[in-house]
């Protein structure tokens, strides 16, 4: 290491080193950027301003639309200056930075899935003690618990960061600071970053995972048990758009922090991760519009453009 120059600074070769295709590149993201705001800001304006929408379920949803806010701003804001400017680079502080917030925000958002997983189970196994169990506190409780394990995760994966040092090679192969695709780039051997890394993601991602799966296997229990057609249709569209949102997020996240790391994979890598890192916070306020009915109907009263969803 003595002869190795110490990185101070790193270089992120984007999705593209095209010119021109750097430029339809920018205004694609600048786009995707500009609904992820609109879409997920609109979906917190309503649920504030709506008296029908101020049940547990629309809380946890306005506070996944901040989450959702919050999460593309980690990345997608370097990202598009990435496109249009020379000089691509990110210093150290920056990049654990990205890092620390991307993680934030993403272990946020899981926990935040799973509460809203269980508020949807209490309200179909258990509805005559929905109110009594989904109070206000509770529910703030569960978001504040959410936004700490997020502090926590980041900062386990994050903090052995601040005093590492890199050398080398100071180019890394994504469009953002990603812990695996920065780890590679360490003066020495940075396995037990990779096992701090694995460890983390089995706790606090297998465990959202869980605690989703497990309410959502009383739910669809629940569901099966009713007798009329239309009594199964209607409880399942309670929860319909919260499935979809946990299927896309989980799917790709896991296959992109469980899987090994390989140079072959690294086109692919980017694929997943723009799924739940820039896709899925902008999908989220599409799907949570088309397929919940009391958000149709507030988007249709409020705002003229969305009358047609109705």
């Amino acid at each position: 290491m003595a002869n190795q120059t110490i990185i101070t600074e790193f270089i992120l070769l984007g999705l593209s080193s095209d010119s021109h295709l750097q430029v339809f590149l920018f205004l694609l993201f600048l786009i995707i950027f500009s609904v992820t705001l609109l879409g997920n800001a609109t979906i917190i304006v309503v649920i504030k301003m709506e008296d029908g929408l101020q049940s547990p379920m629309f809380f946890f949803l306005s506070h996944l639309a901040f989450v959702d806010i919050y999460y593309s701003s980690v990345t997608l804001p370097k990202m598009l200056e990435n496109f249009i400017a020379k000089n691509k680079t990110i210093s150290q502080k920056g990049c654990i930075a990205q890092i620390f917030f991307f993680f934030q925000s993403a272990c946020a958002e899981v926990f935040i899935l799973s509460a809203m997983a269980f508020d949807r189970y209490v309200a179909i196994c258990d509805p005559l003690r929905y109110s009594t169990i989904m109070k206000k506190t509770v529910c703030r409780l569960l978001v504040v618990g959410s936004w700490s394990m997020g502090f926590l995760y980041a900062m386990v994966n994050a903090l052995p960061l601040v005093n590492a040092q890199f050398c080398g090679n100071n180019t890394i192969s994504h469009y953002s600071c990603e812990l695996p695709s920065l780890l590679p780039l360490s003066c020495i051997n940075p396995l037990s970053n990779y096992v701090v890394l694995l460890i983390t993601v089995l706790v606090f991602g297998l465990s959202s995972f869980l605690l989703t799966l497990i309410s959502y296997i009383y739910i669809i229990s629940a569901i099966l048990k009713i007798r009329s057609a239309e009594g199964r249709s209607k409880a399942f569209s309670t929860c319909s758009s919260h499935l979809i949102v946990v299927c896309l997020f989980y799917s790709s996240a896991f296959f992109r922090y469980m899987k090994p790391s390989s140079e072959s994979l690294r086109e692919l890598d980017k694929v997943v991760s723009i799924q739940y890192s820039i896709l899925t916070p902008m999908l989220n306020p599409i799907i949570y519009s088309l397929k919940n009915n009391e958000i149709k109907t507030a988007l249709g009263k409020r705002f003229e453009i969305f009358r047609f969803l109705k």
